[in-house]
C-alpha cells in the first residue's frame, strides 16, 4: 500500500522535475549554444506541453461526463462548460453523494464566481487542498488550473479510495484471446483493449490508442483510466470473499440471536417497572395533615427497603448478560450487538438514574411537607391569640366615631376637624396590626391549611369591622368638611357684596368723552373694569353653586337650606345689577368712539388727496429712458395706493351715511365734511390720468430711441468684422476664424426682424415724436449698413472654407511625403539575413509596415478627393495643388513595389531555416530518448525498479508512435525544399540522413530492453506482506501473554479495556491473513522461486501461530472479567461499612432536649437521620447479594468475599436504635408544647389582673379600657378549652406525665375565674361613672365659651378708625353665629340628661350646671343687638373721610405734572410730555364720576349737626378747590406742547437728512480704486446702486421744503434758524450729486485700465512660452513635426503685429499701474528680441538654401512687428499723460469752487459747518488738496 502511494506521487512529480529539467536545460542553451538550439529548445518545450494539455483535456472530459451521465448531463468543452460553476457542482454531488448548495441561476459572470465558489468551499471541507486556484481562475477558463482542478477531484473521489491501483487481476482470459496479439502492433492491441473494456466491463474509453503509444504519454490520463479499471476488479473480489465468511458463523449467530431475544424481554420488563415506579412516586399529591403525611412517609420506607432491591439484582444480571453477548460477537469478528432503541445499558441506568432521582425528590418533598404541616400548626395558634385582640378594639372605637358635635360658626368646626384628625391618626397607626393578622391568614390559606374555613371566616370578620370602622371615619370626615366648606362659602359671600357696593359708583359716570384719544381711554379703564366684574362674577356663580349644593345633600345636611337659598339670591340680584350697569355704559362709550373716529378718518383722507395732488402737479415726464422709468415706477405705486385709499374711501362715506341717518350730534358737519372729500377725490382721479399718459408716450419714445442706436452700433461692429482680409494662417486659424463668422451669421440673421420692423415701431409713436428728423435719419441708415453687412458676410464665409480647404490639403500631402522618404530609405538600405532570430526580426517590422501603408493610403486618398473638389470649384490654386497630388501619386506606387520585392525575398530564406530548426529539434529527441533507454538496467530484487522500467519503456514506445509521422511529413518537406532551392539543396538533405540514422538506433535498443524482464515484483510483494504479518503477530502474542491482574477497580477497568482494544486489533488484521493465503496459493500455481524458506513452512508457522494468538485473549479475557467484579463488590462493601459505622456514632451520641424549639430542631435532624439510614439499606443489601453471587460461581475471590458478607453483617443492627429514640423525641415534644401553652396563658392573665386594678385614668379612659380587656377575655376562653384538650390528651396518651400535667391545668382554672369576678364587677361602677361624667364635661365646656363671649363683649369699643370698625363687626357677625349654634347644643345636652338615670349626686350636678348655662345665653341677646348698631353708624363717618382723604391725596399728586414749565428740548422728551400729559387728561375724565360721588356723600354728611362731623367739612372745601386748579392747567399745558412738538419735529428730520447725506458723502470719498478687474467691477456696481438710492431721496428733500414752508406761515419764533437749516440741507444734497458723477467716471476709467492690463499680461505670458519652444534645441524629428512647431508661431506674431495702438501705448504707461501681484512683462521684451535674432542667426548657417531663407523672413517679420508696438506704446504713453494732466486741473478746479461756497455760507449763517463741511474745514487746514464740504 506504502509503495502505492509512493508510485502515485513518483507519477505526480515526474513533469514537474521534467519541466525543472527542460528550464535548466534552456538556461544553459541561452548561455553556451546558438540561437537556432535555442529556438529548437522552446519550440519544443512549446509543442510537448500543448500535447499534454491536449491529452489531458480530452481525457478528462470523457472521464466528466461518465459520472454526470448519472444525472443526464455532458459537457463538450472542458474549460468552458465549467465556467458558470453548474456542472462543477453537478459532478461533486455525483462523486460525493451529498448534496450541496443550489447554484444560483444566472449568466453574469459575479453568478458564476459564486457557484464556483461553493464548489471549491465544498472541497476545501472535504480536506481537498487547492493550490492557487481561485474561482475567478475557472470562470476565466484558466486551462492549467481548470486542468488541476478535475485531477484534483480525481486523486479525492477515485483514486484516493484505494492508494493500490495496481493490485488488481492483469485480465479476464474468457475476453480476451492473446494469441491473436502481437508486441510489434501496439495501436491495434490498445485500441482491442479499450475496446473490449467499454463493451463487456461497461469502463468509458477515456483515452485514445494514439494517447497512449507515445514516448511519453500522460501520467495523469493513463492513472485516471487504470483507476476506474481497479474498481471493477475490486467490487468483483469482494463479492466472492462475502460468501465464503457467511456459512463460517451462520452456526454461531444462531446462538447469540437467542441471547439477544432474552436481553430484550428482560430489559423490556426492567424498564416497564421503572416506568410505572417513576409515574407513582413522581406525584407530589400528600395528605393535608400531620397525620397523613406521616402514613406516607412510612409507605414510602417500606417501598425503598423491599421493593427496590430485588430490581436492582435484575438490573445486574442484565449487564452481565449484555457483556456475554457482545464478547461473543467480538470472538467471531461481528458487529457489536446494539440493543433496540430505548433499551440499551445506558438507557437503563438513564432510567435507574431518574428512578433514584426521583426516588430522593419523593423523601425530600415528604420531609418538607411534614415540617411545613408543624409550622402551620404554630401560625394557626398565634392567628387565634391576635384576633381576639382585635376584634375588640374595632369595636370600641366604631362607638366612639359614631358621635357628631361640630359646633355652629367656623372657628368650631375647625376645632371638631383638628379632634377627628387625632382620632383618624390613630386608627391609620392600628392599621399595621390590622394586616399582621390578615397576613397570618393569608399565609395559612396559601399553604393550604386543614382548618382554612374558620380562619378566612374569622378574618372576614376582622375585615369587616375594619371597614366598617374607617367608613365611619370617612362619613364623619365628610360630614365635618361640608360644614366646613359652607361656613366658608357664607364668608366669602359677605366679602363680594362689599366688593359690588363699591363698584357701583364709577359706572354710574355721565362722561363720554370730548375728543378720541379720550374716549378710547375711557373705554380701556371700563374694560378693565369689566374684566374685574367678570372675573368676580365668575367667583360669585362658583360660590352660589357650591353653596346650593348644600341644599340639594340627601341625609346629612350642614345648615337649614332656606337659609343657604335666601342669601345666594341676594348676592346674584347685587351681581346682575352690576352687570347691567356696565353694559349701559359701555354702549355710551362706543357709540362716542365711532363718532370721533369717523371725523378723524375723513382728515386723514382729505390730507393724503392734498398731499398727491401737490406731488402730482410738482413731476416731470423725464428727460431721458432712465428717468421715465423711474417716474413710471413711482406713478405704479401711487396707483397702488390711490386704489387701496379709493377702498377705504368708500367704506369712511358708507360710515358716514349711516351716521347721518341716525340724526345723531354733529350731522350738519358730517354731511358738509363728506362733500368736500368727494369733490377732492375726483379731482385726484383726473390728474392722474393725465399724468399716467403723459409717461407712457415718452417711455415709448425713449425706448425706440435706444433700440435703434444699440442696433446700429451692432450693425457696425458687425460690418469690421465681416469685411476683415485676415483668412487665415494655417489650417487652426482658418477653422477659428469660420466658426467666429457662422456665428456672426446667425446674429445677422436673428437681427434681420427687428430690423424690418423700425418703421413700424416709429409709425406708432405720439405725434410729436414720430416727426422728429434724427430719428428717420438714423432708422435709414440701420437700413442700408444691415444690407452691406449681408452681402460682405456671404462672401466672407466662401473665402474662409476656401483657405481651410487648402491649408488642409497641404498638411497631408507634407505628412504623406515625409512618411514616404523615411520608408524608402529603410528599404532601399535593407538586406535580408540568414539567421533566423533575425529574419524574424525583419519579419515582424513588415508585418507593422503593412499597418502603416494602409493607414497612408487612406490619407493620400483623402488628398486625392480633396484636390479633385479644389480644381472642379475652380481654385485660384487649382494648378499647384494638382502637381503636388501627382508628385505624391507617383512616391507612393515606387515604395509600394520596393516593399513587395523585400517580402518574397524574406519568405524564401525564413522557410528554409524553419526547416533545419525543426530537423535539428528532432534528431535530439531521438537521440535522448535513446540514451535514455540504454540507461535503464533490470534489478531482479528490487521490485521498485522493475516497475519503474515498464512504465519508462511504456512512455518511449507511445513517444516513438507520435514521432514516426513527423518523420515522414521532415522528408516530403526536405525534398521539395531541395527542388525549390537548389543552391541550399546539399544542407537539406544531409539534416534528414542524420535524422534516419538516429531513428534505427533507437529502434534496437527499445527491442533489446523489452525481453529483460519478468514477473518477480509479484513475489518481491508476497515476501514484503508476510514479514510485516509476521512481526505484528509475535508482537500481539507477547501482549496477550501478560500475567499482570489489578489491584483495584480502577486497574482493573483499565486491564479490560485494553484487552478490548486488543480483540478490536486482531479482528482488523483477520482479512491480512485471508490476503497472505490467497496469494501463496497463487505463488504456488506460478512455481516462483522462494528465495528463504519454503511455501508451506511459512504458512504452517502463520496457522499456528494465529490459532494459538485466539486462545490466549479468550483465558486472559475470563480473569480480567473475574478481578473486575471481584474489586466492583469490595467497592460496596466499603461503603456500606462506612455509612454503618457513622449511623452507629451518631446514636451513641444523642440527649433529650429540654425546650420546645430544641425538641423539633432535635425530631428533625432524626427524621432526616432515618432518612439516610433507609437511603444505605439497599446498598448493605446488594453488596451481600454480590458476594453471594461470587461464592456460587467459584470465584477465586470467593473466601475474601465471605469473610466481607460476615464483617458487613454483624454491623446491619443501627435502624431499631433509631426508631426507639425517635419515639422518645416525639413524647417529649408534646410535653414541652403543653407547658409552654401554659405558661403563655398564665403570663396573660398576671398581665390583665395588673391592668383591672389600675385607678389613675380618668373615668372615661377607664371604661373603654375595660371594654377592650372583656373583649379580649372572650377571645382567650377558646385558648383554655383548647390547652385543658391538650392535657387530657396527654393523661390519656402518656400516663406517665399525669403528675406535671394536672398541676398545670388546676393553676390555669383557678387564675381564669379569678380574672373573670373580677371584671365583672369593675363594669357596672365603670359603665354610670362615665355617662354622668361625660355631661357634667359637655355643659361646663359650654358654660366656658359663654363667659369668654361675655368678656369679649365687654372689652369691645366703638373704634378709632375704619379698619378697627371693619374688625369689630365681623368678630360681632361671629359672637352671633357662635350664639345660635350654643343655644342648640344646650337643647341636645337636656334631651340627653332626660333619658339618662343617675345617681342623686351626679343629677344635682348637671343640674346646677345646666340652669347656669341658660342663665348666660339669655343675658347674652340684647348686648349683641346694640353693639351692631353703634358700629355700623361708626363705620359710615370713618369710610366719607377715607374717601375725602384720597381723593386730595390724587389730586395733590398730579397737580405738579400739570403745573411743569419744562416742555422739552428735543423730540423724544416733547413726545413723552405729550403722553404724559393726555394720561392725566384721560385719568382726569375717568375719576370725574368717582370725585362727583363722594363730594355729593361728604355733602348729605356735613348737613348733620354734630361734632363727629367737623373733620368732614374742612375736607369737602380743600378737594372743591384743588379739583378745579387741577382741570385748568392741564388744559393750559396740552396748549404750549403742541407748538412745541411742529418745531421739534421738524428739527429732528432736517437732523436725520444731514445725517444720511454725510454719510453717503464718506462713502464717495472712499479713495478705494479695486485691487483688479473683478473688485472694481463690483465697486461701480455698488456705486450704481448708491446713486440710484441718491436720486430716489430727493422726495424727502422736497418733503422736508413743504415742512419748513409750512412752519414759516405759521409765524414761529424760530422761523430765522428754520430757513437756515433748510438752505444747508438744500446744499448738501446738489454736493453730494456732485460727488457721485465724479466718482463713477473715476471707477470707469480704472475698470477700462485693467481690461487692458489683462490683454497685455495675456500676450506677455504668450510670447514667453514660444520663446521658451524658439530657444529648445529640439529641431524636429521630421519635416511634419517642424512644421507642426513651427506654424502657431508664425499665427501668434501675426496677431501681436495687430495690437491696436491704444492699447500698446497702454503697456509702457507710467500712469498705468500694473496688477497687484503681477508686475508688468514689458521690460525683458527688447531682451527676447535680441535673444531670437541671434537664434535666427545660428539656425541661417545650420540650416542653408530654402529654410535659411525661410528664418530670415520670419526674422523680418519679428523686427517689423516690434518697431510697430514701439511706436504704438509711445503713442498712448502721450495721449494718456495729457488726458491726465488735464482731468487733474479740472478736479482741482472744482475743489477749490466748492470750498469756497462753503466758507461763504459759514461766514453768512454764523454757525459752525455741519458733517463733512466740518470735516473739509479741517482737510483743507492741513493739505490744501483736501475737498472741502459744499454748504
Amino acid at each position: 500500500m506504502a509503495s502505492g502511494a509512493a508510485e502515485l506521487e513518483n507519477m505526480e512529480v515526474q513533469p514537474q522535475n521534467n519541466n525543472t529539467r527542460w528550464e535548466n536545460t534552456d538556461n544553459q542553451a541561452w548561455d553556451d549554444t546558438t540561437a537556432t538550439a535555442k529556438l529548437f529548445e522552446c519550440s519544443r518545450i512549446k509543442a510537448l506541453a500543448d500535447e499534454r494539455e491536449a491529452v489531458q483535456k480530452k481525457t478528462f472530459t470523457k472521464w466528466v461526463n461518465s459520472h454526470l451521465a448519472r444525472v443526464s448531463c455532458r459537457i463538450s468543452d472542458l474549460y468552458a462548460d465549467l465556467r458558470d460553476g453548474y456542472m462543477l457542482t453537478k459532478l461533486l454531488e455525483v462523486l460525493s453523494g451529498e448534496q450541496l448548495p443550489k447554484p444560483t441561476r444566472g449568466r453574469m459572470r459575479i453568478h458564476s464566481l459564486e457557484n464556483v465558489d461553493k464548489a471549491l468551499q465544498f472541497l476545501k471541507e472535504q480536506r481537498v487542498h487547492l493550490e492557487n486556484v481561485g474561482s475567478h481562475d475557472i470562470v476565466d477558463g484558466n486551462h492549467r488550473l481548470t486542468l488541476g482542478l478535475i485531477w484534483t477531484i480525481i486523486l479525492r473521489f477515485q483514486v484516493g479510495c484505494d492508494n493500490a491501483v495496481l493490485a488488481g487481476p492483469s485480465g479476464e482470459p474468457e475476453i480476451i484471446d492473446f494469441s491473436k496479439l502481437t508486441k510489434s502492433n501496439a495501436m491495434y492491441n490498445l485500441q482491442q483493449a479499450f475496446n473490449l473494456a467499454e463493451q463487456q466491463l461497461g469502463l468509458t474509453k477515456l483515452l485514445d490508442p494514439e494517447d497512449v503509444n507515445m514516448e511519453n504519454p500522460d501520467e495523469k490520463s493513463i492513472i485516471t483510466y487504470v483507476v476506474s479499471f481497479y474498481h471493477y476488479f475490486s467490487k468483483m473480489k469482494a463479492l466472492a470473499v462475502e460468501g465464503k465468511r457467511i456459512g463460517k458463523v451462520l452456526d454461531q449467530a444462531v446462538e447469540i440471536e437467542k441471547l439477544m431475544e432474552r436481553y430484550e424481554l428482560l430489559a423490556a420488563e426492567l424498564l416497564a417497572w421503572i416506568e410505572r415506579t417513576v409515574g407513582i412516586i413522581s406525584n407530589q399529591k400528600f395528605a393535608n395533615s400531620l397525620a397523613g403525611v406521616q402514613q406516607q412517609l412510612q409507605a414510602f420506607t417500606t417501598f425503598c427497603t423491599l421493593e427496590k432491591p430485588v430490581k436492582f439484582q435484575e438490573k445486574g444480571n442484565l449487564e452481565v448478560l449484555l457483556f456475554s453477548i457482545q464478547s461473543k460477537l467480538r470472538a467471531q469478528g461481528r458487529k457489536l450487538y446494539v440493543p433496540s432503541e430505548g433499551r440499551g445499558i445506558a438507557d437503563i441506568n438513564k432510567a435507574w438514574a431518574r428512578l433514584e432521582k426521583v426516588e430522593h425528590e419523593r423523601e425530600v418533598s415528604l420531609r418538607n411537607e411534614l415540617i411545613r404541616q408543624e409550622k402551620l400548626e404554630l401560625l394557626a395558634q398565634r392567628f387565634d391569640h391576635k384576633a381576639g385582640m382585635r376584634e375588640a378594639w374595632l369595636g370600641e372605637n366604631q362607638r366612639l366615631v359614631a358621635q357628631d358635635n361640630f359646633g355652629y360658626d367656623l372657628p368650631a368646626v375647625e376645632a371638631a376637624m383638628k379632634k377627628h384628625e387625632a382620632i383618624e391618626a390613630d386608627v391609620s397607626s392600628y392599621e399595621e396590626r390590622i394586616q399582621v393578622v390578615v397576613e397570618l391568614a393569608l399565609a395559612l390559606e396559601a399553604e393550604g391549611y386543614y382548618d382554612v374555613r374558620r380562619i378566612s371566616a374569622q378574618k372576614g370578620s376582622i375585615l369587616r369591622q375594619w371597614g366598617l370602622l374607617t367608613e365611619l371615619v370617612g362619613a364623619r370626615r365628610a360630614r365635618l368638611e361640608q360644614s366646613l366648606a359652607l361656613q366658608t362659602i357664607f364668608q366669602e359671600m359677605v366679602y363680594m357684596i362689599d366688593w359690588m357696593e363699591e363698584m357701583q359708583a364709577p359706572l354710574l359716570s355721565r362722561e363720554v368723552g370730548k375728543h378720541l384719544l379720550e374716549v378710547e381711554d375711557l373705554l380701556q379703564k371700563h374694560a378693565l373694569l369689566e374684566a374685574d366684574v367678570a372675573a368676580q362674577s365668575e367667583r360669585v356663580q362658583a360660590l352660589n353653586q357650591a353653596a346650593l349644593k348644600f341644599c340639594e345633600l340627601a341625609g346629612y345636611q350642614p345648615c337649614d337650606p332656606q337659609i343657604i337659598r335666601n342669601r345666594v339670591t341676594h348676592v346674584q340680584t347685587c351681581l346682575e345689577e352690576l352687570c347691567q350697569r356696565a353694559a349701559q355704559r359701555r354702549t355710551e362709550l362706543e357709540a362716542s368712539r365711532h363718532l370721533w373716529a369717523f371725523f378723524q378718518e375723513l382728515e386723514e383722507a382729505e390730507a393724503w388727496v392734498r398731499e398727491k395732488e401737490q406731488i402730482l402737479a410738482s413731476k416731470p415726464c423725464g428727460k431721458d429712458l432712465s428717468s421715465v422709468l423711474q417716474l413710471s415706477g413711482q406713478h405704479k405705486v401711487m396707483l397702488g395706493e390711490l386704489g387701496g385709499r379709493r377702498a377705504l374711501l368708500h367704506q369712511a362715506v358708507k360710515k358716514g351715511e349711516q351716521l347721518v341717518a341716525t340724526q345723531g350730534p354733529g350731522t350738519a358737519r358730517l354731511q358738509e365734511k363728506l362733500r368736500e372729500v368727494r369733490q377732492r377725490w375726483k379731482k385726484l382721479e383726473e390728474v392722474t390720468g393725465t399724468h399716467q399718459q403723459k409717461l407712457q408716450e415718452a417711455l415709448s419714445f425713449y425706448q425706440f430711441s435706444a433700440e435703434t442706436d444699440d442696433l446700429l452700433a451692432w450693425l457696425q461692429d458687425t460690418y469690421r468684422l465681416a469685411s476683415s482680409d485676415d483668412f487665415g494662417h494655417d489650417e487652426y486659424s482658418s477653422q477659428a476664424l469660420l466658426r467666429k463668422h457662422a456665428t456672426v451669421a446667425q446674429e445677422l440673421e436673428r437681427h434681420r426682424a427687428p430690423v424690418l420692423a423700425l418703421r413700424a415701431q416709429l409709425a406708432r409713436l405720439a405725434p410729436q415724436h414720430h416727426q422728429v428728423v434724427d430719428v428717420q435719419i438714423r432708422i435709414v441708415e440701420v437700413e442700408q449698413l444691415y444690407g452691406e453687412v449681408a452681402e460682405v458676410a456671404v462672401l466672407r464665409h466662401q473665402w474662409l472654407q476656401d483657405a481651410l480647404a487648402v491649408y488642409r490639403m497641404f498638411g497631408e500631402v507634407h505628412a504623406c511625403e515625409g512618411w514616404l522618404d523615411e520608408k524608402e530609405q529603410w528599404l532601399s538600405g535593407m538586406h535580408v539575413p540568414q539567421e533566423l532570430e533575425d529574419v524574424e526580426v525583419v519579419q515582424h517590422r513588415f508585418e507593422s509596415l503593412d499597418q502603416e501603408m494602409n493607414s497612408v493610403m487612406g490619407r493620400i486618398l483623402d488628398v486625392n478627393e480633396t484636390v479633385q473638389q479644389l480644381v472642379e470649384g475652380g481654385h485660384p490654386s487649382a494648378s499647384e495643388v494638382q502637381s503636388c497630388r501627382d508628385h505624391l501619386n507617383g512616391r507612393w506606387n515606387r515604395v509600394v513595389e520596393l516593399v513587395e520585392q523585400r517580402k518574397d525575398h524574406l519568405g524564401s530564406v525564413l522557410t528554409i531555416q524553419n526547416y533545419l530548426l525543426e530537423c535539428t529539434e528532432i534528431k535530439a529527441q531521438i537521440r535522448e530518448k535513446r540514451r535514455a533507454v540504454e540507461a535503464s538496467q533490470y534489478s531482479s530484487g528490487d521490485l521498485g525498479g522493475v516497475l519503474a522500467l515498464q512504465r519508462k519503456l511504456s512512455t518511449m514506445e507511445a513517444a516513438l508512435v507520435v514521432l514516426e509521422p513527423k518523420l515522414l511529413e521532415l522528408q516530403q518537406e526536405g525534398e521539395a525544399l531541395a527542388t525549390a532551392h537548389p543552391a541550399q539543396a546539399l544542407t537539406v538533405l544531409l539534416h534528414f540522413e542524420e535524422i534516419s540514422e538516429e531513428w534505427e538506433a533507437l529502434k534496437r535498443t527499445l527491442q533489446g530492453c523489452e525481453d529483460s524482464l519478468s514477473v518477480a515484483s509479484r513475489l518481491q510483494q508476497f515476501i514484503q506482506d508476510l514479514d510485516n504479518f509476521l512481526t505484528w503477530l509475535v508482537k500481539t502474542q507477547a501482549a496477550v501473554a501478560s500475567e499482570e491482574l489489578p489491584s483495584n477497580l480502577a486497574g482493573a477497568e483499565r486491564l479490560l479495556s485494553q484487552h478490548t482494544a486488543l480483540k478490536e486489533e486482531i479482528d482488523r488484521y483477520e482479512e491480512d491473513y485471508t490476503k497472505i493465503q490467497a496469494a501463496s496459493d497463487l505463488l504456488a500455481l506460478e512455481e516462483a522461486d522462494v528465495p528463504c524458506l519454503s511455501l508451506q513452512q511459512w504458512l504452517q508457522k502463520l496457522d499456528v501461530g494465529w490459532n494459538k494468538l485466539l486462545q490466549m485473549w479468550e483465558s486472559r479475557r475470563e480473569a480480567l472479567v473475574q478481578a473486575h467484579i471481584f474489586h466492583l463488590f469490595l467497592r460496596d462493601v466499603q461503603q456500606a461499612e462506612a455509612c454503618l459505622r457513622n449511623q452507629a456514632s451518631t446514636l451513641a451520641h444523642a440527649e433529650l432536649p429540654t425546650t420546645m424549639e430544641a425538641a423539633e430542631k432535635a425530631i428533625k435532624k432524626h427524621k432526616d437521620f432515618i432518612t439516610t439510614m433507609e437511603l444505605s439499606v439497599p446498598k448493605t443489601t446488594l453488596a451481600l447479594r454480590a458476594g453471594e453471587s461470587l461464592v456460587r460461581q467459584g470465584s477465586p475471590y470467593s473466601e475474601r468475599a465471605q469473610e466481607e458478607m460476615a464483617a458487613l453483617r454483624d454491623n446491619h443492627q443501627n435502624f431499631q436504635l433509631a426508631q426507639e429514640w425517635m419515639q422518645q423525641l416525639n413524647d417529649h415534644w408534646d410535653l414541652q408544647r403543653f407547658l409552654q401553652n401554659c405558661q403563655e396563658l398564665a403570663g396573660w392573665m398576671r398581665e390583665k389582673r395588673l391592668m383591672a386594678g389600675d385607678q389613675a385614668a380618668k373615668p372615661q379612659a377607664r371604661w373603654l379600657r375595660h371594654q377592650e380587656f372583656r373583649a379580649q377575655l372572650a377571645q382567650n376562653r377558646e385558648w383554655l378549652h383548647k390547652i385543658e384538650q391538650e392535657g387530657q390528651q396527654l393523661l390519656e396518651e402518656k400516663p406517665e406525665l399525669a403528675g406535671s400535667v394536672k398541676r398545670q391545668l388546676e393553676e390555669i382554672r383557678q387564675c381564669w375565674g379569678e380574672l373573670e369576678s373580677t371584671a365583672q364587677a369593675r363594669a357596672q361602677h365603670l359603665l354610670e361613672a362615665s355617662k354622668a361624667e361625660q355631661l357634667v364635661q359637655s355643659y361646663a365646656d359650654l358654660d366656658k365659651r359663654l363667659v369668654n363671649m361675655e368678656g369679649q363683649l365687654q372689652a369691645v369699643d366703638a373704634g378709632a378708625s375704619l379698619a378697627t370698625v371693619n374688625n369689630q363687626l365681623k368678630k360681632l357677625q361671629t359672637m352671633e353665629s357662635q350664639m345660635e349654634e350654643w343655644y342648640k347644643e344646650a337643647g341636645q345636652l337636656q334631651a340627653q340628661l332626660a333619658s339618662l338615670p343617675l345617681e342623686p349626686a351626679s343629677k344635682e350636678a348637671v343640674d346646677e350646671k345646666q340652669n347656669a348655662v341658660g342663665t348666660r345665653i339669655v343675658r347674652l341677646i340684647e348686648p349683641l343687638k346694640e353693639r351692631r348698631r353703634i358700629l355700623l353708624a361708626s363705620k359710615e363717618v370713618h369710610q366719607v373721610c377715607r374717601d375725602l382723604e384720597d381723593e386730595i391725596s390724587w389730586v395733590q399728586d398730579r397737580l405738579p405734572l400739570a403745573t411743569l414749565r419744562d416742555h422739552g428740548s428735543n423730540l423724544q422728551a416733547v413726545q413723552h410730555f405729550i403722553k404724559k400729559n393726555q394720561n392725566l387728561r384721560r385719568e382726569l375724565q375717568v375719576h370725574q364720576p368717582r370725585v362727583d360721588e363722594v363730594l355729593e356723600r361728604a355733602g348729605a354728611l356735613a348737613s348733620i349737626k354734630s361734632p363727629e362731623v367737623d373733620g368732614v367739612r374742612l375736607l369737602l372745601e380743600k378737594l372743591r378747590e384743588l379739583w378745579g386748579a387741577l382741570g385748568e392747567q392741564t388744559e393750559q399745558r396740552q396748549h404750549l406742547l403742541d407748538a412745541t412738538y411742529q418745531v421739534e419735529q421738524y428739527y429732528f428730520d432736517v437732523g436725520e437728512v444731514e445725517a444720511w447725506l454725510g454719510e453717503q458723502e464718506l462713502l464717495l470719498l472712499n479713495e478705494e480704486k479695486g485691487k483688479d478687474e473683478q473688485s472694481t467691477l463690483q465697486l461701480l456696481k455698488k456705486h450704481l446702486v448708491l446713486e440710484q438710492s441718491i436720486e430716489n431721496y430727493e422726495e424727502t428733500i422736497a418733503q422736508l421744503s413743504r415742512q419748513c414752508r409750512a412752519l414759516l406761515e405759521l409765524g414761529h419764533p424760530d422761523s430765522e434758524q428754520i430757513s437756515r437749516r433748510q438752505s444747508q440741507a438744500d446744499r448738501l444734497y446738489v454736493s453730494l450729486k456732485d460727488l457721485v458723477e465724479e466718482r463713477k467716471a473715476g471707477l470707469e476709467q480704472q475698470y477700462w485700465l485693467y481690461q487692458l492690463s489683462r490683454e497685455v499680461d495675456d500676450l506677455e505670458h504668450w510670447i514667453a512660452e514660444k520663446e521658451v519652444v524658439a530657444g529648445s534645441p529640439e529641431l524636429g524629428q521630421d519635416f511634419e513635426h517642424v512644421t507642426v512647431s513651427e506654424a502657431p508661431a508664425d499665427g501668434r506674431w501675426g496677431r501681436l503685429g495687430r495690437i491696436p495702438p491704444g492699447h500698446g501705448a497702454c503697456i509702457t504707461s507710467p500712469h498705468v499701474p500694473p496688477q497687484r501681484g503681477r508686475p508688468l512683462r514689458s521690460a525683458p521684451i527688447p531682451q527676447q528680441v535680441r535673444q531670437l535674432q541671434e537664434g535666427a542667426a545660428q539656425l541661417r548657417t545650420v540650416y542653408a538654401g530654402e529654410n535659411a531663407d525661410a528664418i530670415a523672413t520670419k526674422e523680418q517679420d519679428v523686427l517689423r512687428a516690434w518697431k510697430e508696438l514701439l511706436g504704438s506704446c509711445e503713442a498712448c504713453r502721450l495721449q494718456i499723460t495729457t488726458t491726465t494732466d488735464k482731468m487733474r486741473f479740472t478736479s482741482m478746479v472744482r475743489d477749490l469752487i466748492s470750498w469756497m461756497d462753503g466758507v461763504s455760507c459759514q461766514i453768512g449763517t454764523g454757525e459752525k459747518p455741519r458733517y463733512r463741511g466740518q470735516r473739509g474745514l479741517a482737510l483743507g487746514a492741513s493739505d490744501g488738496s483736501a475737498q472741502p464740504s459744499p454748504c
